[in-house]
């Protein structure tokens, strides 16, 4: 009845008065002593211009409830008799407004541009505010909603729907909607969409803002709205919530560097953050900008006056117990964290422990399917990014989603991580490095080969996803990772593949050359492997670090290195691994000007890859043995040498070994006085190398033709080309490359520049 009561008074408010009439009528004769339907039905008449007819039910009404019950009519009735009997216009009784918002916060800060959305969004569709834990988005809501009070002067209501708790069921909530709106008892109906369709016929006509904050999901929302497009709602929520039809949604992040440090300053005190700038910019750094958190450390402040913000930064700064310093009374980082975390399946919560072994590092997708034991974990992905537990940074070159933990929940999560055993997330995180391991052998296996780079066995049962399509760009996305897996797997004494990760990814740093990612994570696994005794680890890298200490011009760390590689390899009896680092101290002593230390150690080499099969090093050498004879002026040998080399290079399908071949010949043809023939195999070699994408062997081609441009008389060409190979030796650090381009500049400068008389 109180649902019909509802609808019959809406229908009377908005002025439908005869078939207001015409239901009462027959419902008064069921019900002749239900003074609401009597109040409704005096103000349908009066309101039809039917005054006198409107009197007359207002005796027949009374004289029932005299007669036969023996009370007189109630207050409201008799308010309506008489203004009808004053001849006043009857209106229908307006309740007082509603005013269940919370307290705004006094010390409200930032959030401007959200503010401004939120006012703009809010109408007859739902706003929805999602975000992590700690984002503010109550603190931001109730803001908005006060700011808003005069646009819904019939008031707001306001409910905790405790989502990330216990969620309360909306039936609940719709009684005590209900209560606040003057339906009271037994007027209250049963079931859910009773009392939704009484709380929707309440509100038909008025202006109510509601903000129904902490929503678990859509199905506890969509009981809770309004059918009025004069009402308004803002759900506010740490997941997300797609389902719910028609909303507007809107994500809050955490505070920029300003709006963080002006939150510190409201709660801590102004003149305490404009007195220790640096460590009140730390303090927020720590917190990850979470206005959660930096309430928390600004309370903690406040209450400690005798600190300074020195001392919180450095109680902040350890990542294992930071957590337990942002706390402050009831108030807790940790505490929110752990409300989010219960309301997961527990694949969720296994997956975002586990994502902590990784470090503050983004990631793609599959690293949950390894973290998880597990193919196709994408719906386990999609729960945390729901939730707003793991937060979607971007796209990597590829166009790939990539993820991260927010810094204060990967300090939750690696918390709860230490709780499991130690072999539990030694195995999750080997998982993920084996995977990325293989991974990216199948990528270097697509990039031109660096000479003397080797990998080793594969490790580990997993079976990674399907091999890069685009080799240089998944190495470009994935080359910090690979960096941070080379010391996760350095420190967990994952000896073996923390050398195969740096070693497999030289091909990369020597294209685009990034010696010093190559560098650093070579001496990172260097320590790893020397520790554990790993020989063919530890001569695989001395090589390599030879490698990049000579293009470094760093040639007695080089030779050290190359020979500590040598030794190793022969005492396992590995030829072929001898022979790389022997070419290795060839290289050295013809950069040197030691051309014929170079042939002893080039032919030593040569013989030792000849015994190993090794055509493609076969090739090299062949090329290096041409380039050392051309140094000592014995240009036949040198020709014969690089044709050779040039052959093998074609024969085995390498065109980046045929392009260095080319460079080396264009440079035999200029000392021959060969000048057409140099610019022709440059050239050609400069096209392969632009097509294979190499920057660095780009650059010594283009090198070389700025050599014969300028041999040839054609110094403008000669400076122009000289100008581009000069840019990427600078942007590479390639020391010598750059001091051979500016030679050749200078020389250019001085055959342009007309000499004085």
């Amino acid at each position: 009845m109180a649902a019909v009561e509802e609808r019959l008074a809406l229908q009377v408010r908005l002025g439908r008065h005869d078939a207001a009439i015409a239901e009462l009528t027959v419902l008064l004769a069921e019900h002749p002593y239900r003074e609401r339907l009597w109040r409704q039905y005096l103000l349908a008449l009066t309101g039809a211009g039917r005054r006198a007819e409107a009197l007359q039910a207002y005796s027949t009404a009374r004289e029932r409830l005299v007669t036969d019950l023996g009370v007189e009519p109630g207050a409201d009735l008799r308010a309506v008799q008489t203004a009808i009997l004053a001849d006043e216009p009857v209106a229908p009784p307006v309740p007082p407004p509603l005013r269940q918002l919370p307290a705004d916060l006094p010390d409200f800060t930032g959030r401007t541009e959200y503010v401004r959305e939120l006012t703009d969004a809010l109408g007859p569709a739902p706003v929805v505010l999602t975000g992590a834990p700690g984002t503010g988005k109550t603190a931001l809501a109730m803001h908005v909603a006060h700011r808003l009070a005069g646009r819904f002067p019939d008031g707001q209501l306001y409910v905790d729907l405790a989502g990330t708790g216990a969620p309360r069921d909306p039936a609940e909530v719709l009684a005590d909607f209900l209560h606040a709106l003057g339906v009271t008892g037994n007027t209250v109906p049963a079931g859910l969409g009773q009392r939704a369709a009484v709380f929707r016929s309440r509100l038909a006509g008025r202006r109510v803002l509601l903000v129904l904050d902490d929503a678990a999901t859509a199905a506890q929302v969509r009981p809770l709205l309004p059918g009025d497009a004069g009402c308004a709602v803002l759900v506010t929520t740490r997941g997300r919530l797609p389902e719910l039809a028609g909303a507007k949604h809107v994500e809050l992040p955490v505070f920029g560097e300003r709006e963080a440090l002006d939150l510190l300053a409201g709660v801590a005190g102004g003149d305490r953050v404009v007195g220790e700038p640096a460590e009140a910019a730390a303090i927020v750094r720590c917190c990850g900008y979470l206005p959660l958190a930096i309430r928390v450390a600004g309370a903690r402040l406040a209450g400690r006056q005798a600190w300074s913000l020195r001392t919180l930064h450095e109680r902040l700064a350890d990542e294992s117990s930071r957590l337990n310093e942002l706390r402050v009374g009831d108030l807790g980082v940790r505490a929110s964290f752990e409300l989010s975390l219960r309301q997961l399946p527990a694949p969720a919560r296994t997956a975002f422990c586990r994502s902590a072994v990784l470090g503050a590092q983004d990631f793609p997708s599959w690293v949950l399917d390894a973290l998880l034991d597990r193919a196709d974990a994408h719906e386990v992905l999609d729960v945390l990014v729901d939730a707003n537990l793991v937060a979607l940074v971007g796209r990597d070159s590829r166009d790939r989603p990539r993820y991260r933990l927010h810094d204060l929940l990967r300090c939750h999560a690696a918390e709860l991580l230490s709780a499991q055993p130690i072999a539990v997330r030694r195995d999750a995180l080997a998982r993920v490095l084996t995977v990325l391991l293989a991974l990216a052998k199948s990528a270097a296996a697509s990039l031109p080969p660096a000479f003397g780079a080797m990998t080793g066995p594969p490790v580990g049962p997993p079976v990674p996803p399907a091999g890069p399509a685009d080799p240089l760009g998944w190495f470009t996305a994935e080359r910090k990772l690979l960096a941070a897996a080379v010391q996760l797997a350095a420190d967990a004494g994952l000896d073996e593949l923390a050398w195969q990760l740096t070693a497999t990814a030289v091909p990369f740093y020597d294209l685009r050359g990034a010696y010093d990612d190559w560098r650093r994570s070579h001496l990172t696994a260097l320590a790893a492997v020397e520790a554990a005794g790993n020989r063919l680890g530890a001569a695989v890298l001395h090589r390599g670090l030879g490698q990049v200490r000579l293009y470094h011009d760093e040639y007695a760390d080089a030779v050290r290195d190359m020979e500590h590689s040598a030794s190793l390899f022969a005492a396992l009896g590995d030829v072929r691994g001898e022979a790389l680092a022997v070419a290795g101290l060839g290289t050295v002593a013809r950069v040197r000007d030691r051309p014929r230390d170079a042939l002893e150690f080039y032919r030593k080499a040569l013989a030792g890859l000849e015994r190993a099969g090794d055509r493609r090093g076969v090739a090299q050498l062949r090329t290096s043995l041409g380039t050392t004879y051309a140094l000592l002026g014995a240009f036949e040998e040198a020709d014969s040498w690089l044709r050779q080399a040039r052959d093998l290079a074609r024969e085995i399908e390498d065109p980046h070994r045929e392009a260095k071949v080319l460079t080396e010949l264009g440079t035999l043809h200029r000392e021959r006085g060969r000048l057409p023939e140099s610019l022709t195999c440059l050239r050609s070699a400069l096209g392969i190398l632009e097509d294979l994408d190499d920057e660095r062997c780009s650059a010594y081609a283009l090198l070389g033709i700025g050599q014969t441009l300028l041999a040839a008389g054609e110094r403008t060409q000669a400076r122009g080309v000289c100008d581009r190979a000069l840019r990427v030796f600078r942007e590479t650090g390639n020391r010598q490359g750059e001091t051979t381009g500016l030679e050749l500049l200078e020389q250019v400068r001085r055959r342009l520049t007309p000499a004085r008389t």
